[in-house]
């Protein structure tokens, strides 16, 4: 009789081809040897090529790969559950059939678990053609964590290796009625009775998938039906877990992840009956779990959706959703405190408390600012050789008398900034001081702020960018002037120094405005460095034939020179 494998691994598989030949091969090639490995797959009905690929499998590895075939049961927790039946190793890891593992990920992940004596040992996964998988928690090498700690309630899949012994001890299952999240109270069950939670992170064990058509069935599950699953996650969770600190870690995930989902861009369309039912459900989420704590740790966008969902407050909560990629967010400055302003602040209707609309250290200010700021003018100003360039830009900030300055900076954003469209600067960034004059009052509507500023390009050299520097929440955000789609001043030409230059105002490849400068005839350096370079010219007569070549050159190319410049 041979020995029980090290561990089983569980693949439910649904019409998972061409995904499926992927997954299986990077079972089967896991550098802990076949010899230790179990691979039990349930065909769950599929009605593509999957059942055939396992079949294909089971012949090519018939010590190694158990198949079995059933009916289409609607969802992964019946045939997982199937499978855990027949399991035998000493560990279970369960891979959806359309990711992958790593080669050494098994060997890694049970060598840990027997060195350690972990219950459950999560592999560091990625995800792959955009499937987005949360980070946190692989940030720091191979490590044992408790369930309260940071990353942990957002790496609730099953997709972990767990001791079989503990598996069987507990009689955990998947719950079979549940439409998404059925591997949830399956891994939060675990956790909470796991001895030992441990992490390899100095290894990609788990490649997630995101299919081409969408179809997993995380994606295609309706509002309603993931509102009620989330709630049976979290009156499971809350059944496992006494209140206090280590629940509110738990639940907090499922207010910024699952519930924050219902009320994304998609809610206002949504029927009115849908969405009042929504605002009911997490009503009663919130309403039992929405603690202080809970409501503290998340963002100020996600936390007022949820306040305004609780209150039932539909329409405000679809109008704070549709206008805020439009308009951006207002942000209210009163000392230190500082509040964003969306539909409910201080609304008696709804009867919100302030602290729901603060800003809290952490929070994304930098988003919500960057499609709020409008150029509203811009121009240039021309007095002799002199030319400055003046702007007015509406900036969605109210309460700041300081600390708001519009400035022309060298150098693109950070790459990290693009998505935003503004940063967070660090507390020793050193910004460029403000020059010319700055002028900040109140919109006329009172709802953002007016900055005036007129900067003299007697300093600038090269292209810059026109950006606001802002201070909101103890912090400076760095805000570029959106341009796409506004008229910009013709270019200018101006003295300098007894050269001419030109000055344009452009809209660049990011919808930004930028300040090009050029100087319109080369310097005589270039024109010298030209005749040098010119095969048989002679040194003595270099002066002379240098401002040819370069006369010449500019006559050819349309420059004039302008009255009264004498060039040395």
């Amino acid at each position: 009789m041979s020995a029980a494998p090290d561990v089983s691994v569980v693949v439910a598989v649904y019409n998972t081809m061409p995904y499926l030949t992927e997954c299986l091969n990077s079972l089967v090639k896991q550098t802990i040897g076949r010899e230790r490995l179990e691979i039990v797959a349930v065909d769950d009905g599929s009605t593509d090529d999957s059942g055939r690929e396992l079949d294909r499998f089971a012949a090519l590895y018939p010590d190694t790969v158990k198949v079995i075939h059933q009916a289409n049961s609607g969802g992964p927790a019946a045939p997982s559950n199937r499978a855990l039946e027949l399991a035998t190793g000493r560990y279970v890891y369960f891979i959806g059939s359309d990711d992958y593992l790593g080669e050494e990920a098994l060997q890694r992940m049970v060598k840990y678990a027997d060195k350690h004596d972990s219950d459950v040992v999560v592999g560091k996964m990625v995800g792959t053609n955009g499937r987005y998988v949360h980070q946190a928690l692989f940030q720091h090498g191979d490590r044992d964590v408790s369930l309260d700690e940071p990353g942990v309630p957002f790496t609730l899949a099953n997709t972990k290796l767990f001791r079989r012994e503990m598996v069987e001890k507990y009689k955990l299952r998947f719950p079979e009625h549940m439409a998404v999240g059925s591997d949830q109270p399956f891994t939060i069950e675990a956790l909470v009775r796991a001895r030992k939670i441990s992490v390899v992170a100095n290894y990609t064990c788990y490649y997630a998938v995101k299919r081409g058509d969408a179809s997993n069935i995380t994606y295609r599950a309706d509002h309603l039906s993931r509102l009620e699953c989330t709630a049976e996650m979290m009156n499971f969770a809350a059944g496992l877990i006494e209140a206090g600190p280590q629940r509110d870690a738990l639940l907090r995930r499922h207010f910024t992840w699952e519930l924050a989902k219902l009320v994304q861009d998609d809610f206002p369309a949504l029927d009115r009956e849908v969405r009042v039912k929504i605002c009911a459900g997490i009503a009663r989420l919130a309403d039992a779990y929405f603690t202080d704590g809970i409501r503290d740790a998340m963002d100020v966008k996600r936390r007022v959706r949820i306040a305004l969902a609780q209150a039932g407050a539909v329409d405000e909560l679809c109008e704070a959703i549709v206008s805020e990629p439009e308009n951006g967010v207002t942000f209210v400055v009163e000392g230190e405190r500082v509040f964003a302003r969306y539909p409910g602040f201080r609304d008696p209707r709804i009867g919100l408390a302030d602290h729901v609309f603060e800003v809290l250290a952490g929070d994304s200010v930098a988003a919500q600012l960057a499609p709020g700021t409008k150029l509203l003018a811009s121009d240039w100003e021309q007095q002799g050789d002199g030319l400055t360039y003046s702007a007015s830009v509406r900036v969605p900030v109210v309460g700041v008398t300081d600390g708001m300055t519009l400035r022309l900076t060298n150098g693109a954003m950070p790459k990290s900034a693009d998505k935003p469209g503004a940063r967070k600067l660090k507390p020793n960034h050193k910004t460029p001081a403000p020059v010319g004059e700055q002028l900040v009052k109140p919109a006329e509507d009172g709802a953002a702020t007016v900055l005036h500023a007129r900067i003299p390009l007697e300093y600038v050299t090269a292209k810059r960018g026109v950006r606001v520097y802002v201070d909101v929440a103890g912090a400076t955000y760095e805000v570029p002037v959106p341009g796409a789609g506004l008229p910009m001043p013709l270019a200018r030409r101006w003295g300098r120094e007894g050269d001419p230059y030109r000055a344009s105002a452009i809209v660049n490849d990011k919808g930004r405005v930028v300040i090009d400068t050029a100087q319109m005839y080369p310097p005589k350096s270039a024109l010298v460095l030209r005749a040098l370079a010119a095969p048989g010219r002679k040194l003595k007569s270099l002066a002379v034939r240098s401002r040819a070549v370069g006369v010449r050159k500019l006559k050819s190319a349309g420059f004039k020179k302008p009255t009264g410049s004498k060039r040395k």
